[in-house]
């Protein structure tokens, strides 16, 4: 019998993330978590260029990149909670291309390429940032699609891609200097490059602000640079002083284990067939993914140390800049859905490991059984809690039985 070729597979894949990240996504009705921030100001910047309140300008913390594409989905679809998260769904979708052609390249498998795609597909966290309109999937769609240009030493789009991260959250800056420290040790005349492309590409995405006269803090300066100075350096002062308590923050430390994952949205809504029925939206990773995703960084980082492989370290360099930076800041109030940024390269440890696995070639055909037993368990437990992750009203029973530690709920 002759097997599906690998391009089959790899578009059943998109397919089917397609389908899961667009079905329903007009639900809920209503604005939910953050949406509240980032949809608002998607629709001033369809209306003046920058955000407002009321006509009046609005202090805003975060670069318009993410809220602008936010703004074309409301633009292409309608402002409606469809529309509103129209791009998040399409830039998950894409992210799942992007991160086959990643290890494609890295490992130079088809095979190991697409269990990196469809580990992602299948992943809650990765899902829920596609169904909402948040900044964050945004910012590891550049991260991962500027990652990828690297890897094809593709610097100029790499550098582009950086600056729109950049312009989407400022976290991408750890990100970039970790890239940048790279390039110093590795190829010099490329960096060259980087420097001017990349605080271009940001100026670039404040072009509204800087046209607009309505814009926060526009009239500081008659200087329009050095107001929109002033501007940035009360954004710093906001990220740095954020201690406002939140009953879903969550330490970096537990990000890993999905100690504190994020509920989105939760409501007892009626017609589940019993007394009492739950609805909700809880930004987690799939626990299989994620647990064994922990076992594999330390694989990684092993291996790393023995071998001194480049691909080991160009995913470790790539992870660990989005994730320890976080550490730095013990007082701020951070949550686990941050941890989407690093979330690919989690994937990437998992391929490494299991490319680890593979290479025993007498033991290389019992591991495969193995590896397919342990992906179609992975695929059962999304299923399982496919529901929280979209939102299905369930019965308060079984919306209770996937809250495996207490701390989810």
């Amino acid at each position: 019998m002759r097997r599906p070729s690998p391009r089959l597979i790899l578009g059943l894949v998109l397919l089917v993330a397609a389908l899961f990240r667009f079905w329903n996504i007009g639900i809920p009705e209503k604005l939910v978590f953050d949406e509240v921030y980032y949809v608002d100001g998607a629709q001033d910047y369809l209306r003046d260029g920058v955000e407002t309140n009321d006509g009046a300008a609005e202090f805003v913390v975060h670069p318009p990149v993410g809220k602008w594409l936010i703004a074309l989905g409301i633009q292409m679809i309608g402002d409606t909670p469809a529309g509103w998260r129209f791009s998040a769904a399409l830039f998950g979708t894409v992210s799942i291309l992007l991160i086959y052609f990643v290890a494609l390249r890295l490992f130079n498998s088809q095979f190991l390429a697409l269990i990196s795609a469809g580990l992602m597909s299948i992943d809650g966290l990765h899902l829920v940032m596609s169904r909402t309109a948040l900044l964050d999937i945004f910012l590891m769609f550049f991260l991962l699609a500027a990652f990828l240009a690297l890897l094809y030493e593709r610097h100029i789009a790499a550098a582009l891609l950086l600056g729109l991260a950049l312009g989407t959250k400022w976290s991408a800056i750890y990100f970039i200097a970790a890239l940048l420290i790279y390039l110093a040790f590795t190829n010099r005349k490329k960096l060259i490059q980087y420097i001017p492309i990349i605080p271009i590409t940001y100026l670039f995405t404040w072009s509204g602000w800087l046209i607009s006269e309505k814009g926060w803090s526009r009239d500081s300066s008659s200087n329009p640079l050095l107001s929109l100075y002033n501007y940035h350096r009360e954004i710093l002062n906001f990220h740095t002083g954020l201690t406002t308590e939140h009953s879903y923050e969550a330490s970096p430390w537990n990000w890993l284990v999905l100690g504190r994952p994020t509920s989105f949205f939760y409501e007892s809504p009626k017609g589940c067939g019993a007394d009492n029925c739950s609805q909700e939206i809880l930004a987690m990773g799939t626990p299989i993914i994620w647990w064994f995703g922990l076992i594999a960084l330390f694989i990684t980082i092993g291996y790393f140390i023995h071998r001194r492989e480049r691909v080991a370290g160009l995913i470790l360099i790539a992870l660990l800049s989005n994730y320890l930076p976080w550490f730095l800041f013990p007082e701020r109030t951070t949550f686990y859905f941050y941890a989407i940024a690093f979330l690919p390269y989690l994937i990437l440890t998992i391929t490494y490991s299991i490319k680890l696995y593979l290479e025993d070639e007498p033991k290389r055909p019992k591991r495969l059984q193995n590896l397919y037993a342990a992906l179609g368990l992975t695929a059962l437990i999304f299923a399982y809690f496919a529901p929280i992750y979209l939102g299905i009203v369930l019965t308060y029973d079984d919306w209770y039985a996937r809250m495996w530690l207490p701390s989810w709920i």
